[in-house]
C-alpha cells in the first residue's frame, strides 16, 4: 500500500515538471532571491568606487595646483602672505618704533566689470589722484584679479563701499606704522607695499628669517615677540633736535651725530640729516637722504690726530714728555704741510695735541712709519668694513699703495675717508681701556661685549688719551664743548671738502669727537656737520665754532637721561647746570 502511495506521489511531480517546462511558463527555483541580492551590492560597490575616484582626481588636481608657481595659476599672491606680521620694533625702554596696523587694499575683477570708464570715473570721487590710464588698461585687461589701490584709509574704503560699484572689492593687509615718523628713520628703516623690510634694522629683521616664515605662510594672524633695539628714544630725539638747530643756524647742508656707549658699543642714538618720514616711504629716495653716519665716507679731518697720537704713544717710540720742532713747514713730494695757526716752535706732544699742530702730528707718524701707520689704522678698525646689524654701511677708502706723502696727510685727517660711526667705534676703543668693541643696534651687556671685544692698544695709552683729550677742552680748540658738572674730552676736526679735483679752504667738513665723563668714559658723541657756514657774530666756520656746542647742547640735554650724574664741588654741593 505504502509502495502505490509513493509511485503517485512521483506520476504527479513529473507532471507538473513538464508542464512547468512548457513555453511561456517560469521556472522559480529557491536560489534566485539570493542572485538579485548579490547583484546588487555589486552595484553599491562599483558605485562607490566611481565615487572615490572622481573626489581621488578632484584632491590629486588641488594638489597639483598648490604646488604650482604662484604666477602661473593667479595675478595675486597668497592671502596669508598679505597678511603676514612683523614683529614690532622698541626702543631700550619698550617704546615702539614700528608696528603694524590693518588696512585694505582696493581690487578688481575685470572680466565683471561692463563699463571701465563709468567705474573710473565714479572711483575718481573718492581717489582724485587715481592714474586714469593704468586704470584703465587694468579694467580692461583679460586677467580675473587686478590691484587698483594699495592700502587704503578707512574713509576710502567706506566712501568707495558706499558708491556700490560691482566688479570691485577690498582685501585685508596690514602697513607698517611709524610712530616716531622721522625721528630715528635711519636706524629703523621702512617697508615696501608688501610689508617687506627693504632698509635699516626692518630689512635686519627679515635677513634673521622673518622673510622665510612670511614667504612660508607661517606668520599670519601670529603674535609675534617683539625685537627690542639699543636705542633711547628720548635721547635720539634730542639728538635730532640740535642737529636740525644747527643746520639752520650754520646754514649747513647736513649734519649728523652718534651716542654710542664706550662700555658695550650699543647705539643710543644716531641722526643724519636731512632724513625722512618711514610712513612715506619714497621719500628715502629723494636727494641726499642719505645716512652719513653709516653708509657716507669722509675725510674726517683733525680728529684723526687723536688716533695718530695714540699710535705714536703705543708704539713705545714717543711719549708724553716728547718735543718735536714745529716752527716751519715740512716740504714733501710737493707738497707744502703747515699749521693752520702755528706756534712757530718747538712743542711737546700735548702741546701738539691741544694746537692740532699739522707738522707735529706728521713728524710723530714719520716716527711709526708707513707700515706701522697703515697696520695700527687697520687694527683699530679705521681701514675695514664695519660689522654691525645695520645694512647701510660703507667700505673706507684708502690709498692703493701707502707712501710717505700718504702716511703724513692721513695722520692730521686726509687721505683716508671713512664713516663717523665707524670713528665713534674707534675712538670707543682708544679711550675704554684699548678694547675694540663692534657697534651694535641691540642691547649688548658689558659681559657680552667683553666676549666680542678685541684689545688694540695698551691700557697705559689709553689713560694718556684720555688725559690729552680733556687737556684740549679745558685749553684747547673744544671749550665750547664744556658741560658745567660734566668732565668732557674731545677733538676737533675741520677738514676741507675736495672740489673740482682741489681741495677748498671754503668748503669745509667739521666734526667734534668727545667723550664723557673722561675719567671713565660711559659714552662717546660724535657730532659732524657738513659745509657750515659762519653763525651770526662769528667770522669762521671751524668746527671749535659749530660741532663743538652742538655736543655740548646734546650732553647738557640728555646726560641725565643716561644715567651719568653730575660731579661735586669740594664743599660736597652738587654743581648747579642750567637746562
Amino acid at each position: 500500500m505504502y509502495l502505490l502511495q509513493r509511485m503517485g506521489l512521483v506520476a504527479r511531480a513529473k507532471k507538473a515538471t513538464e508542464n512547468n517546462a512548457r513555453p511561456g511558463k517560469v521556472l522559480v527555483v529557491d536560489g534566485a532571491r539570493k542572485a538579485s541580492g548579490h547583484k546588487t551590492r555589486h552595484r553599491i560597490v562599483l558605485v562607490m568606487i566611481g565615487v572615490c575616484l572622481v573626489y581621488g582626481i578632484i584632491a590629486g588636481r588641488l594638489v597639483q595646483y598648490g604646488l604650482r608657481d604662484l604666477t602661473t595659476v593667479a595675478s595675486i599672491a597668497r592671502g596669508d602672505a598679505l597678511m603676514a606680521s612683523r614683529p614690532d620694533l622698541l626702543d631700550r625702554n619698550g617704546q615702539v618704533l614700528a608696528t603694524d596696523i590693518r588696512t585694505v587694499s582696493l581690487y578688481a575683477k575685470p572680466h565683471k566689470i561692463t563699463d571701465p570708464d563709468e567705474v573710473i570715473e565714479r572711483l575718481a570721487t573718492v581717489l582724485p589722484e587715481l592714474d586714469v590710464r593704468s586704470v584703465y588698461r587694468k579694467l580692461t585687461s583679460k586677467s580675473q584679479f587686478q590691484w587698483l589701490r594699495r592700502q587704503l584709509t578707512p574713509r576710502q574704503q567706506n566712501d568707495i563701499l558706499a558708491l556700490g560699484i560691482p566688479g570691485v572689492g577690498f582685501r585685508p593687509e596690514k602697513r607698517r606704522f611709524y610712530p616716531g615718523g622721522p625721528t630715528a628713520s635711519h636706524i629703523v628703516g621702512h617697508v615696501n607695499i608688501d610689508n617687506k623690510g627693504i632698509a635699516g634694522m626692518e630689512k635686519y629683521v627679515d635677513g634673521q628669517g622673518l622673510a622665510a616664515l612670511a614667504a612660508a605662510g607661517m606668520t599670519i594672524e601670529r603674535q609675534m615677540e617683539p625685537v627690542r633695539l639699543s636705542l633711547d628714544l628720548r635721547v635720539q630725539h634730542i639728538v635730532r633736535d640740535e642737529l636740525a638747530a644747527a643746520m639752520q643756524r650754520y646754514r649747513a647742508i647736513a649734519a649728523g651725530a652718534v651716542v654710542l656707549n664706550a662700555k658695550t658699543g650699543e647705539v643710543l642714538a644716531m641722526s643724519s640729516l636731512p632724513d625722512y618720514d618711514p610712513n612715506i616711504a619714497a621719500q628715502a629716495l629723494e636727494k641726499d637722504r642719505l645716512n652719513r653716519m653709516s653708509a657716507g665716507t669722509y675725510e674726517m679731518g683733525s680728529t684723526f690726530k687723536a688716533f695718530t697720537t695714540a699710535m705714536a704713544l703705543d708704539s713705545g717710540l714717543i711719549n708724553l714728555d716728547d718735543s718735536f720742532d714745529a716752527s716751519k713747514p715740512i716740504r714733501i713730494a710737493g707738497h707744502t704741510i703747515h699749521d693752520f695757526h702755528g706756534k712757530r716752535r718747538t712743542l711737546s706732544v700735548p702741546e701738539i695735541f691741544i694746537y692740532s699742530s699739522n707738522i707735529g702730528t706728521a713728524k710723530m707718524a714719520d716716527v711709526v712709519g708707513v707700515e706701522g701707520h697703515q697696520e695700527f689704522l687697520t687694527r683699530i678698525g679705521l681701514l675695514t668694513r664695519m660689522q654691525t646689524e645695520l645694512p647701510e654701511v660703507a667700505m673706507p677708502s684708502q690709498p692703493k699703495t701707502w707712501k710717505k706723502i700718504n702716511s703724513v696727510t692721513i695722520s692730521f685727517g686726509h687721505g683716508v675717508a671713512t664713516t663717523p660711526l665707524q670713528t665713534a667705534m674707534s675712538a670707543a676703543a682708544m679711550l675704554n681701556g684699548g678694547l675694540l668693541i663692534p657697534p651694535t643696534f641691540l642691547p649688548r651687556s658689558e659681559e657680552d661685549a667683553q666676549r666680542v671685544a678685541t684689545r688694540v692698544i695698551k691700557s697705559e695709552t689709553s689713560a694718556a688719551m684720555r688725559y690729552l683729550m680733556r687737556l684740549n677742552v679745558e685749553k684747547g680748540s673744544g671749550r665750547r664743548a664744556e658741560v658745567p658738572g660734566f668732565r668732557i674730552g674731545g677733538k676737533t676736526g675741520t677738514a676741507e671738502k675736495v672740489v673740482n679735483g682741489r681741495y677748498s679752504s671754503a668748503v669745509r667738513f667739521n666734526a667734534f669727537l668727545s667723550a664723557f665723563p673722561i675719567e671713565d668714559p660711559q659714552y662717546v658723541v660724535l657730532v659732524i656737520v657738513d659745509e657750515p657756514k659762519p653763525a651770526e657774530g662769528q667770522h669762521s666756520a671751524t668746527a671749535g665754532l659749530n660741532a663743538a656746542p652742538t655736543v655740548q647742547a646734546i650732553i647738557r640735554r640728555s646726560a641725565a637721561l643716561l644715567g651719568v650724574r653730575p660731579s661735586f664741588g669740594e664743599d660736597g654741593a652738587a654743581l648747579l647746570v642750567s637746562y
